[in-house]
């Protein structure tokens, strides 16, 4: 058995002020000994526009986010997942929106670029909006990162909504799956939960999700309860709203027996 963490933030408009908050709660959740750490989505900056994080962006393997994320694996010896940071695209007005796995090393060994994007009306009467692909640019590839605590698939917020990005992530045999995101208030109370249980219970995964948690500085409000939830669809560990830490312990022996006495995951008919 090995403890995961999921840190829980309220990001504002300073990368260094939360790159602060984000250390001291990696600190906190080494202190009762997790191994594998995940934070939220967008945690290095939630400002006033979308088109900030141009600002911020960073070119694979450099830059002070980056070099933050893998100080703190290293520091720790820890597995560390960097929820999403602004990296760059071909195209410059536009970043990928990416989710960093590092290992106790400090190595950055998995890099996953979030594929879809929230283009949505959240809510028709206060004209609620999101555009991400205003300034994102989409990944293509599915990531599992094989690792000596586990399998872990990368995925981001509004990929939760799309069952067959995880149903694929069984070629490479996953076992946890990570699920960094800022999901608004009035969706994340509609359907986080049920969601994320839905793909633990469909896969027999374990889920971490970090999720934003509060009112940020252009009073968009995000939902917060982040919450770690086993293959049977068991909440084992959630933080209600503002920053805190989800922790629990999971066993991939036990989840092994389960998938061999649950064989739900070999009786799939049809190839997506």
């Amino acid at each position: 058995m090995i403890n995961v963490a999921a840190i829980q933030m309220v990001s504002t408009d300073t990368v260094a002020e939360n790159l602060e908050l984000a250390g001291k709660l990696i600190s906190e959740a080494v202190s009762k000994q997790a191994k594998l750490v995940t934070l939220p989505e967008n945690f290095p900056l939630m400002g006033k526009e979308d088109s900030e994080r141009l600002a911020i962006q960073e070119a694979f393997s450099a830059g002070p986010i980056q070099s933050f994320l893998s100080d703190q694996a290293k520091q720790h010896q820890i597995y560390l997942l960097g929820g999403t940071i602004p990296l760059q695209s071909d195209k410059p007005e536009k970043v990928f929106p990416a989710s960093l796995l590092y290992d106790p090393k400090g190595d950055c060994i998995a890099h996953y670029n979030k594929i879809h994007l929230f283009d949505v009306l959240v809510d028709e009467e206060s004209d609620e909006s999101y555009r991400e692909s205003d300034n994102f640019e989409p990944g293509e590839e599915i990531v599992v990162a094989k690792t000596e605590i586990g399998n872990i698939g990368l995925s981001v917020c509004y990929d939760l909504r799309f069952p067959e990005l995880y149903r694929k992530m069984h070629k490479d045999d996953v076992q946890i799956i990570t699920v960094p995101s800022a999901f608004t208030a009035k969706t994340g109370e509609a359907h986080w939960e049920s969601l994320l249980k839905t793909r633990a219970v469909e896969n027999l995964c374990y889920i971490i999700a970090s999720n934003q948690g509060g009112t940020h500085i252009n009073e968009r409000e995000t939902w917060g309860h982040s919450m770690i939830v086993d293959p049977w669809g068991t909440v084992l560990a959630s933080v209600d709203k503002g920053a805190g830490i989800a922790i629990a312990a999971i066993d991939l022996e036990k989840q092994t027996r389960l998938r061999k006495m649950f064989p739900a995951l070999t009786h799939m008919k049809i190839d997506i």
